[in-house]
């Protein structure tokens, strides 16, 4: 870490954007400044994710303000910023939105220019465009507006609404609960009643929520819908293009809470492709992958590498924890004379990873699979090596053996429950999900040890492939689909199969 005195002299204040809701729509320079950061100052409309950017170190405090309850006064906030910056760290102020479009980042980069604190303002994604991008409403039309208001509903009797009232789109911040009111006056200053309107509540999330009316029914249908804040209203005939231009909540998994139950370290590709197609991936996971109990095996294998015949991986965590161990030896891919094998494409494209070529795939990818491809070899006195999970079916070792080949399984790896699964579980679980992803059999074993299988009445499952498949009906769990292709696209598509009904938007 850099000496105080240099700290000193780096430290700065940064009022950053987090952008509308969707942590990926913040800006690159908002991300590096994160992921450098020494202390965060938050509010209530900062998503989760972008706080993990920052150094385990980093301070996490969180200062938000909602309608009636305030962490901290303003000028508490704008005292902690300066207090750290005059300590000699790198400070973000992290908002929803942007920082200057009524998030009283004016206010904050005053105190900091009084107080002498070097600071610097990272605009974002505004709460509006992040509406008019995912709601399919855009702000301006050549046919339909040239100009755009933006006006807070906290208090409406300031308001000039004659003056507003005629703005061709009006943008209302903070004025959900006010809106009523808000309606009236405007209708009253001349807008016609069958102005088209909406509301929007967490813009650009998965869980994004619209209400769509006119001026005179809008308010009605937030009571009916029992929309709550964080919301923002749009006036105007753009509303009406919403019909054509609506992408984001016509994607196919718009509005479906998917838990994923995968390793941490393996949960993301398969959460992206569900949030890809509009849903909200719920990381629970009920595996973690730990080194081998005992590694002297592993090591002893990898330090005769040259005398195997055959080298078969039954999974992707197979091949990167075999090469770490590789790469803790005396020994590297230089000894490696044997022919490769992989259970399926995942493991494949791990060991492509390595630039080596992998020689046999089985046609169907599981352990029956990857037997047949093996058939037409001859296996006689062939020294075969299979670092794979501590616990696996035995199928490809018991069948290789009594074909004649000589079948090292090591342990590469193991996979336990984590400690926090039960507690996670039940965060999880306190809202049904509408599915649940199983990739292994591990993972219904260990959520059934978790949560119990009675947490998944009413809740559709998936299960990547016949085997993972077998296991669920042994525990009483009812497969709801089963990929055709045992792999997280074969997955994906599967869910994509079955019919379902996101319900986030209410219509007049």
């Amino acid at each position: 870490m850099p000496s105080m005195a240099n700290r000193v002299t780096l430290a700065k204040v940064y009022l950053i954007g987090a952008g509308p809701g969707d942590p990926e729509l913040i800006t690159v320079r908002g991300r590096r400044i994160l992921e450098r950061a020494d202390a965060i100052l938050y509010d209530h409309l900062a998503p989760d994710a972008l706080l993990a950017l920052a150094p385990a170190h980093a301070e996490r405090l969180y200062v938000g303000k909602k309608k009636s309850a305030h962490a901290f006064s303003q000028e508490e906030i704008c005292a902690m910023l300066i207090d750290r910056a005059r300590r000699g760290l790198t400070v973000v102020r992290l908002k929803g939105g942007d920082p200057f479009l009524f998030g009283r980042g004016g206010e904050e980069a005053e105190a900091l220019a009084d107080a002498g604190v070097p600071f610097e303002v990272v605009p974002g994604v505004t709460t509006p465009l992040g509406i008019a991008a995912y709601s399919g409403v855009p702000l301006t039309h050549r046919e339909h507006t040239s100009a755009v208001t933006f006006v807070t509903g906290h208090a409406v009797a300031s308001i000039d609404w004659s003056k507003l009232g005629q703005a061709e789109t009006l943008v209302v911040f903070m004025g959900l609960t006010t809106f009523a009111e808000i309606a009236r006056a405007l209708i009253s200053s001349g807008r016609a009643p069958d102005t088209p309107a909406m509301a929007v509540r967490w813009a650009t999330r998965p869980d994004q929520q619209t209400v769509v009316g006119t001026l005179a029914t809008l308010p009605g249908l937030i009571a009916t819908s029992g929309m709550k804040p964080p919301a923002t209203i749009v006036i105007g005939e753009v509303v009406r293009l919403r019909e054509k231009l609506n992408w984001y909540e016509s994607l196919p998994l718009f509005g479906q809470r998917i838990v994923v139950t995968r390793a941490r370290e393996q949960a993301d590709a398969l959460a992206a492709r569900l949030e890809a197609l509009g849903a909200h991936a719920v990381e629970l996971p009920t595996i973690e992958i730990r080194p081998p109990a005992d590694p002297a095996p592993l090591d002893r294998a990898i330090a005769n590498l040259a005398s195997y015949d055959w080298l078969i991986f039954t999974s992707a965590t197979g091949v990167r924890r075999f090469v770490e161990r590789l790469d803790q030896s005396a020994t590297d891919l230089r000894s490696l004379r044997a022919r490769i094998c992989a259970i399926g494409p995942a493991t494949r494209a791990a060991i492509e990873n390595l630039h080596l070529k992998v020689d046999l795939v089985g046609a169907e990818y599981v352990a029956e699979g990857l037997l047949a491809a093996l058939a037409t070899h001859d296996l006689t006195a062939k020294r075969i090596l299979i670092p794979r999970a501590a616990v696996a079916r035995d199928v490809v070792p018991v069948e290789l053996t009594r074909r004649g080949a000589l079948v090292n399984v090591v342990e590469a790896y193991r996979t336990v429950m984590p400690d926090d699964a039960p507690a996670r579980a039940a965060e999880v679980f306190a809202r049904k999900p509408d599915w649940i992803a199983f990739t292994s059999s591990s993972t219904i074993r260990n959520f059934a040890a978790a949560a119990g299988v009675a947490a998944l009445d009413g809740v559709k499952v998936a299960s990547i492939g016949p085997v993972t498949s077998n296991t669920a009906r042994a525990l009483g769990i009812e497969v709801t689909v089963e990929a055709a292709t045992f792999t997280i696209d074969g997955l994906v598509d599967a869910i994509l199969r079955t019919p379902h009904n996101s319900g986030h938007e209410i219509a007049k």
